[in-house]
């Protein structure tokens, strides 16, 4: 019988390669030019970007208050022994609150886990699992609905949040489960 983990590395060694061969063949056989639908979307990408700056100095200025201001250390104090208890690493905890906040701050403190860690250790697999496994919620709704100008985001922040946390939670559940 083959062992879960290595059926995740074949897996995920071959995934990205795969995607990126099929989707332009996928698109010739569909007799679509990929080329010019490329040049296209960048083309779009790039508007979206310059409508996306205000937001995102906003979104930046908001992260680095909340930071700065101790709060992020005051809510991870509170909870940590809660979550310790339950067998979740206290290391990880700050990728809870981060990773819907801010892809790049996340990544960072993604960073200086598996620095100090390791990448094959526990701490490091949950943390890389989650980085891989939420996205950055508020940073999308805040950028991206309010460049095209979206105002009733509730709905869409509710279910953003709440797969947040059920990505956080079986990233944990995942890595106890193939690495323990």
């Amino acid at each position: 019988m083959i062992p879960l983990y290595s059926i995740v590395n074949l897996i995920s060694a071959w995934a990205i390669p795969v995607i990126i061969v099929f989707i332009p063949l996928y698109a010739v056989y569909r007799k679509v030019p990929v080329y010019e639908s490329f040049v296209d979307g960048a083309k779009e990408g790039f508007d979206t970007a310059i409508r996306i700056i205000p937001h995102l100095v906003g979104m930046m200025v908001a992260i680095s208050v909340f930071r700065a201001s101790g709060a992020m250390e005051l809510m991870l104090g509170w909870s940590r022994p809660f979550f310790e208890m339950i067998g979740i690493p206290s290391e990880v905890l700050p990728l809870a609150i981060l990773r819907p906040i801010t892809g790049a701050g996340s990544l960072a403190f993604t960073t200086d886990l598996l620095q100090q860690f390791g990448p094959d250790s526990m701490v490091g697999r949950i943390a890389s699992t989650i980085q891989g496994s939420t996205d950055t919620t508020l940073y999308v709704i805040t950028v991206y609905f309010g460049a095209i100008g979206i105002r009733k985001a509730s709905y869409a922040l509710k279910v953003g949040l709440i797969s947040d946390i059920v990505g956080f939670v079986a990233s944990i559940l995942i890595c106890y489960l193939v690495f323990a």
